[in-house]
């Protein structure tokens, strides 16, 4: 398997964060743009504090990255910036995940970030070929009447986005915290997915299928830690939206040999392979195939079928 052959295969990415691809480049550009004093004193001394303990490591410095996201413009930079990779890199069909409370939380008002972002996808569209949707996601470190406030707010950009998500520091944070509000959701037509099973016991992706009725998992990977999930997940084709990469990065898993992905995938797992947070862990959806060729010794034939699982499991 090489790199041409790879990026001749169509796939869907179904679990990336569009404020996880601000690649330092252009972190910088919009930190000049809009005139903020960055810590890094450049692109290379930042790609040094690219090295986490952990979910929250990471996310202390991704929410210290997103604040340059300032303008409409800079959100449409960032979104087309993804797509021109996803094009480049055979991926037909994006279904991103954005946090409005992220921005609001800064100031930045709800429509500024959500026109950018749909504006690119637009194009994206029209100009490269590239359909699909955008999840709004709740940010679960922040409490419930928060993600109510956040969805209150984005019920008249109802025609933006098909879903709603969850994500952000898992432990300490079960999706059973989000109940109602992912009631009120699926209530005004909307499509759920959670994050569960990353740092999280597979409890959580338990909670995440029975009490927020959610369509897709979010990671997942800890689901094999239960004989009788796994069955489920097989028999209801239940889809598992894994991130490699981010998950040695995050430590999830110790070394890519230990990932437990390709053998999920030979028990009848609907498996998909995405690249999460691609500008801090190290690739885009074809790295990721490619990590697991090179240290799972992932054959052809299953690289098809983790492409095929992403084109079936497309929610948009």
């Amino acid at each position: 398997m090489n790199e041409k052959w790879l990026a001749a295969l169509p796939k869907a990415e179904l679990h990336m964060h569009l404020e996880g691809s601000l690649e330092p480049e252009l972190l910088f550009q919009l930190a000049g743009r809009n005139g903020i004093k960055l810590p890094w004193a450049d692109v290379d001394d930042l790609r040094r504090a690219y090295t986490f303990g952990n979910l929250q490591e990471f996310l202390d410095l991704y929410y210290q990255g997103a604040n340059v996201l300032r303008t409409e413009q800079d959100f449409y930079d960032l979104t087309w910036a993804y797509l021109q990779r996803c094009q480049a890199q055979g991926v037909v069909h994006v279904e991103p995940f954005y946090d409005p409370q992220t921005h609001t939380e800064r100031g930045i008002a709800f429509e500024v970030a959500l026109e950018g972002i749909t504006t690119a996808l637009r194009d994206g569209k029209e100009q490269l070929g590239i359909e699909g949707g955008l999840i709004l996601s709740f940010l679960r470190h922040l409490s419930e009447d928060d993600a109510f406030e956040t969805l209150a707010r984005a019920l008249p950009y109802r025609d933006a986005f098909f879903a709603v998500g969850l994500d952000s520091s898992e432990l300490g944070h079960p999706p059973s915290k989000f109940e109602r509000v992912f009631a009120k959701a699926r209530a005004e037509g909307l499509l759920a997915v959670a994050h569960a099973g990353e740092e999280g016991p597979p409890d959580y992706i338990w909670q995440a299928l029975d009490l927020l009725k959610v369509s897709r998992i979010d990671h997942g990977v800890r689901a094999a830690e239960d004989p009788v999930l796994i069955e489920r997940l097989i028999d209801e084709q239940i889809p598992l939206t894994v991130c490699p990469l981010s998950n040695i990065k995050l430590r999830v898993f110790d070394d890519m040999r230990d990932h437990n992905i390709l053998s999920l995938l030979e028990q009848g797992v609907n498996v998909t392979v995405n690249s999460d947070d691609p500008a801090y862990f190290g690739g885009y959806v074809n790295e990721n195939f490619m990590a697991l060729h090179e240290s799972l010794r992932m054959t052809e034939s299953q690289a098809k079928r983790l492409a095929q699982n992403s084109l079936d499991a497309r929610l948009a």
